[in-house]
């Protein structure tokens, strides 16, 4: 009876106090909260790395090169560094769930400008890697064509082919993200289940004739290149973190599982390359018949990697429009980015912007950077490093700040920042001395870009750098009756006040 009398009381207390006050919402409430489960988020995860791609391309350059046990602890090595990376950015995942991911996460650790840098990093990252899946997949769609029908293969037909893809692909990531991952994460199963059956099931030591420009880089550091350039995205996920359920455990065991997941075939790969194993399937997807492969063969592996290209290609849209979403809220970028569907909960006009822009870089990328798609691919990796070696840094910070670290997270921390900082040194020298001035060019820009940014706000918008770094926080609908008042002070902090405190005069005042 006392129980119920006081929950009674409770309820009456909450009921008046909210009489007096108005409610509080998250900024990031639009996007629907608690709709994904654990499997959405690893198909999106999935989806974005498009590991049955990885897959073959780490099995080209292994036949192609020939580095050995050498190249294969290269991968599993990198694979390693990947890991301590997606440590890294748990640090923030456990703590918070932001539609920004990293962008929003070097906020909490580090000032406004290296979150700006962080972010100008990512936008250029997952626009490079979406328009290099994007061209990947046009053409490969058209091959698929060409050998169950007629060959229509042309300029007007890739131009035809990319407009509807993108259509497809905004579709899709329009009509809800649940929608996608779940079909994503079936045909991506299928495409690694069909890539390693045909990997262990063929054996040849037929090398293949496909012509590769040679890297940069010796082979060992360009296939540790190439690995992180694969992995890219396995951190999307944390885009998701206002709409999946319990995203504090979720996100973070879908960051922690998916470097591995990739990983262990990225190396299977890799030793089938080295045993014979892989010359079959690739000879199969870049030669067709050609390389000796049967029709059949030929037909299933052309299918898959199309799927997966595809499948990338939605991955890219769905975080990349969630950036831009982000952004949109905070008025770092123009605000109809944060305009949600009513039905779907999605950021529909950022998912148009990013697919809009893809697909011009895909015209672009077609006629004056696929002969060198080498400095592409090296400023892609130089912007996803920079946003990881910022966020590692942050994670440094952050956890100092509000006095957690332990032994382990300053190791991992510090050890992933100075490894990020060398690296990105190192292909910066390497680009000059090779003459690829577009990575020394990325980098610089990258660089300066938060110091630029910044700047252009403190002078149009300064009232955005005060909303920079938005989670999604605690609402009043959150709230257990008789815990309080949910208010915002005149700092834009939510307080959480006695019910009285509220009622003698505690007004909200908007803000962040």
């Amino acid at each position: 009876m006392a129980v119920s009398a006081a929950l009674r009381a409770a309820i009456t207390r909450a009921q008046n106090a909210d009489q007096h006050s108005e409610p509080v919402f998250s900024p990031l409430r639009g996007l629907g909260r608690g709709r994904l489960t654990p499997i959405d988020l690893l198909g999106q995860s999935l989806s974005t790395i498009a590991p049955a791609t990885g897959m073959v391309f780490i099995a080209l350059w292994m036949i192609t090169y020939s580095p050995g046990y050498v190249g294969l602890a290269a991968i599993a090595a990198t694979t390693s560094a990947v890991f301590l990376v997606a440590f890294c950015i748990t640090q923030f995942t456990r703590r918070l769930a932001a539609a920004g991911s990293l962008y929003s996460f070097v906020f909490q650790g580090s000032g406004i400008r290296a979150t700006l840098t962080a972010g100008a990093a990512l936008v250029l990252g997952y626009l490079g890697i979406s328009v290099s899946v994007f061209s990947q997949a046009v053409p490969s769609l058209l091959d698929t064509i060409a050998i169950v029908g007629p060959d229509v293969r042309g300029p007007a037909a890739t131009v035809i082919t990319t407009v509807a893809i993108a259509l497809a692909v905004a579709w899709i990531a329009v009509r809800g993200v649940r929608f996608a991952t779940r079909a994503i994460l079936v045909v991506e199963a299928c495409s690694l289940i069909l890539i390693v059956v045909v990997m262990l099931a063929t054996h040849s030591d037929t090398t293949t004739a496909v012509a590769l420009p040679n890297p940069s880089l010796s082979a060992v550091p360009f296939l540790a290149m190439l690995t992180v350039l694969s992995m890219a995205g396995f951190e999307s996920s944390a885009f998701f973190g206002p709409e999946a359920n319990r995203p504090l455990i979720s996100v973070t065991r879908t960051v922690l599982i998916s470097p591995i997941i990739c990983g262990v075939l990225f190396v299977f790969a890799a030793w089938a390359a080295m045993t014979g194993h892989g010359a079959t399937i690739v000879g199969a997807y870049f030669e067709g018949t050609a390389s000796g492969a049967s029709a059949e063969v030929a037909l299933a592996v052309k299918i898959g990697m199309t799927c997966s290209w595809f499948a990338s290609t939605l991955g890219c849209a769905q975080a990349g429009s969630r950036l831009l979403y982000s952004m949109g809220i905070e008025r770092v970028l123009p605000a109809p980015l944060a305009r949600v569907h009513r039905r779907f909960r999605t950021p529909y006009v950022a998912v148009l912007a990013f697919v809009a822009v893809s697909a011009a870089g895909v015209f672009i990328y077609s006629d004056t950077v696929r002969d060198d798609s080498g400095s592409f691919d090296g400023v892609v990796e130089t912007a996803l490093v920079c946003a990881y070696t910022l966020v590692a840094f942050a994670s440094w910070k952050f956890l100092r700040r509000i006095g957690e670290h332990t032994s382990l997270t300053r190791i991992c921390t510090v050890s992933v920042s100075a490894a990020g900082a060398g690296l990105l040194a190192y292909i910066v020298l390497d680009g000059a001395v090779h003459g690829m001035w577009a990575l020394p060019i990325a980098a610089l820009v990258v660089a300066v870009s938060g110091t630029l940014w910044s700047s252009l706000l403190r002078r149009a918008r300064p009232e955005s750098l005060l909303m920079v770094g938005a989670f999604d926080s605690v609402e009043t609908a959150d709230l257990l009756p008789g815990t309080g008042t949910l208010l915002i002070d005149g700092d834009g902090r939510r307080r959480l006040v006695s019910d009285r405190g509220a009622a003698e005069g505690n007004s909200p005042e908007h803000g962040r």
